[in-house]
C-alpha cells in the first residue's frame, strides 16, 4: 500500500461518511413536507413488513401535504394504520383511494429538540470522520516502520490526511447549521 492509496482510500471514506450524514440529516422532519420523511414506515403486505415506497407513489400536494397513492385496492387501510403508528407523529386522511397527511406546524420547543438531534447526528459524522484519520495515520506509521517511506514523506502525508479532515469537518459543521436553519424557519 502506498501513500497514494492511504490518502485516497481516506478521502472516499469521508465522502461516504457526508453522504451518510447527509441521509441521516435528511429524516430529521422540518416544517416543510417531503416524500423522504416517509423512507422509514414499513407496511403489512401479504404477511411481510415492505417500505411504503414499494407499495404506494409517494409525492407531495403542497408544501405542507404529502400525498400517498396506494398502488393496489384494499391497501389504503393497512397504509394509513402504518404511517399512524409510525413514530413521526402523523395523522393521514382518506380521500377515496388516496391520503392526505398533513404536516404538523412544529412548536418552537419541538424545533429545539430537533437542532439538538442535528448537532448530535453532526457530532457522530465528525466522530467517523476522525475514526477514518486515526486509521489513515497508523497505516502511515506502518508503512514508516517498515522502512516503506520516510520521516519527511509520513509527515506530509499526515498533514495532507489532516487538511482533508478538517476540510470534511469544515462541511459537515456546514451541513449541520443548514439543517438547523431549515428546522428553524417558521
Amino acid at each position: 500500500m502506498t501513500i497514494a492509496d492511504i490518502k485516497k482510500t481516506a478521502e472516499s471514506k469521508m465522502a461516504k461518511s457526508i453522504e451518510s450524514l447527509k441521509g441521516e440529516l435528511q429524516k430529521i422532519r422540518t416544517g416543510r413536507a417531503h416524500p423522504g420523511i416517509l423512507d422509514q414506515v414499513h407496511v403489512d403486505y401479504y404477511g411481510s413488513m415492505v417500505p411504503l415506497s414499494q407499495v404506494a407513489n409517494v409525492s407531495l400536494l403542497d408544501a405542507r401535504t404529502i400525498s400517498v397513492q396506494p398502488w393496489e385496492k384494499g391497501m389504503g387501510q393497512k397504509i394509513e394504520k402504518a404511517i399512524r403508528e409510525s413514530d413521526l407523529g402523523l395523522n393521514p386522511a382518506a380521500q377515496g383511494d388516496l391520503l392526505r397527511v398533513p404536516m404538523p406546524a412544529l412548536t418552537e420547543e419541538r424545533r429545539k429538540e430537533l437542532t439538538k438531534v442535528a448537532r448530535h447526528t453532526g457530532e457522530e459524522g465528525k466522530v467517523a470522520v476522525r475514526n477514518l484519520r486515526r486509521d489513515a495515520n497508523d497505516q502511515l506509521k506502518r508503512l514508516l516502520k517498515d522502512k516503506a517511506i520516510s520521516e519527511d514523506d509520513e509527515r506530509r502525508a499526515q498533514d495532507e490526511v489532516q487538511k482533508l479532515t478538517d476540510r470534511t469537518v469544515a462541511e459537515i459543521d456546514k451541513l449541520v447549521q443548514s439543517k438547523e436553519a431549515d428546522i428553524l424557519a417558521v
